[in-house]
């Protein structure tokens, strides 16, 4: 006695264009491709069992992929909506509670907890906790910002990412700035250090043994930095460092220095040694522009590998590790890579303010 007989598939030139690039396609969910598969050998002309056997499902998995195929073509390759627990919150009332989110804050505090919501809108905080997710909100965080209001951004910005990106010939250019107020600290009680499943603890207290302030040139194109610390941060000082600067760079190149709007950069004695060495350029980055000053990425570096969790009993001891660590950095130096241009740093900017209005 004959089975009964296996509907046949015929697809398109377009369908199974569409389901090839569902096999192709790295981000396709194995249950699409695997569907995809099923059907292509439909269309060649396998049986269910033959297609089972070859992409290993049973027989009868086959033929519901095929039957599915055939009443609703692609469509049908999809996931039907499963039963379940009814929703027991409404569309209204999700937009409601996200609106309320947005455009208000509760009696006596700044932002909205899971809990405080759930009680003002008759939910529970698992509920509130998963629509915040599903919209991407999250009222428990806060990020600060700071715009320029230099009237020449533009300009300055295009002048040091010029720098960065398409330095001039025969010239070097540094990134200065200086670190201030860098305290030689020391725990009121020695640090326990690390055990297996234990990390290094000390105490929340300290004793302040004096200051010191870090000036450093980050040469852009190696990745060195010459460095030297001083007790003050006047024009005095900054001068001292240039000449200690000039002595440890080639006389025969044009010096380019990146550097902060600081007043001491600007201090009259600055200003009569720069008149003396015309060979070098002061490139002044934009006011609340931090970020764009290549030198400011090492003193991250230093704080986290060696001042934040530091103990130092004087200053002189402070003076040394930073400066065996300059030491030691510059041995196996390597440059940060700038890749932003100046209209791509633009561009991020001009979303940032559309996103505010």
């Amino acid at each position: 006695m004959a089975g009964r007989p296996t509907p046949f598939i015929k697809l398109t030139q377009e369908e199974r264009a569409e389901l090839l690039a569902w096999t192709r396609r790295h981000k396709t969910s194995q249950s699409l491709v695997l569907r995809a598969r099923i059907i292509l050998l439909c269309d060649e002309g396998f049986n269910n069992t033959q297609i089972a056997k070859q992409v290993g499902v049973a027989i009868h998995t086959a033929g519901r992929w095929r039957r599915r195929f055939i009443e609703h073509r692609i469509e049908g390759l999809s996931d039907a909506p499963r039963c379940g627990t009814p929703r027991t919150i409404s569309d209204q009332q999700v937009h409601e509670l996200i609106t309320k989110t947005l455009e208000s804050t509760p009696k006596n505090a700044t932002h909205w907890s899971t809990r405080k919501m759930a009680k003002e809108c008759g939910v529970s905080h698992d509920t509130v906790q998963r629509i915040w997710k599903a919209f991407g909100l999250q009222p428990h965080r806060s990020e600060s910002f700071q715009l320029s209001t230099d009237p020449f951004f533009v300009e300055k910005v295009r002048d040091v990412v010029g720098l960065y990106m398409s330095p001039p010939e025969n010239a070097i250019v540094l990134s200065v700035d200086e670190k201030s107020q860098i305290q030689a600290l020391e725990r009121s009680q020695p640090v326990l250090p690390m055990r297996p499943g234990v990390v290094e603890r000390q105490t929340h207290d300290y004793y302040r043994h004096g200051t010191t302030t870090l000036f450093a040139a980050l040469d852009v194109a190696t990745g060195k930095v010459l460095g030297k610390c001083y007790a003050r941060h006047r024009q005095d000082e900054f001068v001292d460092f240039l000449k200690m600067v000039e002595k440890n760079t080639p006389t025969n190149k044009e010096i380019h220095i990146i550097l902060d709007n600081y007043s001491t950069h600007k201090a009259p004695k600055v200003k009569r040694w720069l008149e003396k060495h015309p060979s070098w350029h002061l490139h002044f980055i934009p006011t609340h522009s931090s970020w764009l000053n290549q030198v400011e990425r090492f003193f991250a570096t230093i704080t986290g590998d060696l001042i934040r969790r530091g103990v130092f009993t004087s200053v002189p001891q402070l003076k040394r590790a930073i400066m065996n660590y300059i030491e030691e950095s510059n041995r196996a130096s390597k440059p940060f890579k700038w890749t932003a241009s100046a209209d791509q740093i633009f561009e991020k900017i001009e979303s940032f303010c559309t996103g505010l209005r």
